[in-house]
């Protein structure tokens, strides 16, 4: 049985690494992904894990599910389609290491995965199912990716979400709210930022937690706040975990869903129902999974960018 399953976008990221006089960048390739990244931190913590998208059959697609499988990942969920394009994203970095992105995806094969392709096997096999809001941008990826979440839940499975919200791949603002609102209705674990909750309702990210443990159902409440870490929420109480200081960040990318997924390995050790953690018990959680995710922020890229766990041990 594994652990989690994730469902989404796998894909390449560019980074750049320097630029030249007019300031055109020289860009590195690296593998990436939310879910992708999300499903590494779970590997490198302990984890089974699998992960169900759709790459092309080009080089790229190719690359993309060796490293998962270099990882330990399972890979079996995974289409290669002749049809398209693997997904990519190019990033731009400002001066404090944040980024922004540019996605190569019209579309890109990520989006075109199709309910008929989803291998419901794994999700028999698992304990939590993930998804974020990049599968839910367009067909026939929508359909797919809602079509998993209600038979997940309907075996019983916790649902982990993350809302991970990139405006430039919908239509508008309110698209965007719509299938994030649906996302966090399903969920039982949600992962999500202060400047999602602000974007949801304006909100701080303290009253937002509330909102999603007592309007939604959620169980389980990360909110990141960035830098300065995380807020964590169940019923059993509130918190707030700092970041470790003192690091030279390079490149943020696929920081939060590291974060995401160092958290899932360390409620899953815990072997309870997410409503039923301590404040201790998740302040813990929150403190691993913020240094996890400030110390893949020392090098480019999501998936290789996570760190050993001795590496966060010594940290903590």
């Amino acid at each position: 049985m594994k652990d989690v399953v994730a469902l989404g976008e796998l894909l390449i990221d560019f980074a750049p690494v320097s630029a030249d006089e007019a300031g055109y960048p020289t860009l590195k390739a690296q593998p990436g992904g939310a879910p992708g990244n999300f499903l590494a931190a779970l590997q490198s913590y302990g984890c089974s894990t699998a992960l169900i998208g759709k790459v092309g059959d080009d080089a790229f697609g190719h690359l993309l599910v060796g490293t998962l499988q270099g990882l330990g990942i399972g890979t079996e969920g995974i289409v290669t389609d002749p049809a398209v394009f693997t997904t990519l994203a190019f990033v731009t970095l400002d001066a404090t290491g944040n980024r922004s992105f540019s996605f190569a995806r019209k579309p890109g094969a990520d989006t075109c995965l199709r309910t008929e392709e989803i291998n419901y096997t794994l999700l028999d096999d698992c304990k939590v199912f993930h998804f974020g809001t990049l599968s839910l941008t367009g067909e026939p990826a929508r359909e797919a990716t809602q079509a998993a979440v209600a038979y997940a839940k309907k075996q019983g499975k916790l649902i982990s979400f993350d809302p991970n919200l990139r405006k430039p791949l919908w239509p508008d603002e309110a698209a965007a709210k719509a299938q994030i609102e649906w996302g966090l209705h399903q969920a039982d674990i949600v992962k999500i930022s202060d400047e999602e909750i602000d974007f949801l309702w304006g909100l701080t990210p303290e009253a937002g937690a509330q909102k999603l443990l007592k309007e939604y159902g959620v169980r389980l409440v990360y909110a990141t706040l960035g830098p300065k870490g995380s807020h964590f929420a169940n019923q059993n109480g509130c918190g707030e975990v700092p970041s470790p200081t003192g690091l030279h960040v390079i490149d943020t990318t696929g920081a939060g869903d590291i974060f995401g997924g160092s958290a899932m390995s360390q409620f899953l050790r815990l072997g309870k129902a997410p409503e039923t953690l301590t404040v201790d018990e998740m302040a813990a959680v929150t403190r691993f999974a913020c240094c996890a995710a400030s110390l893949s922020t020392q090098t480019h890229g999501g998936i290789n960018s996570v760190v050993p766990e001795a590496e966060v041990r010594k940290v903590l």
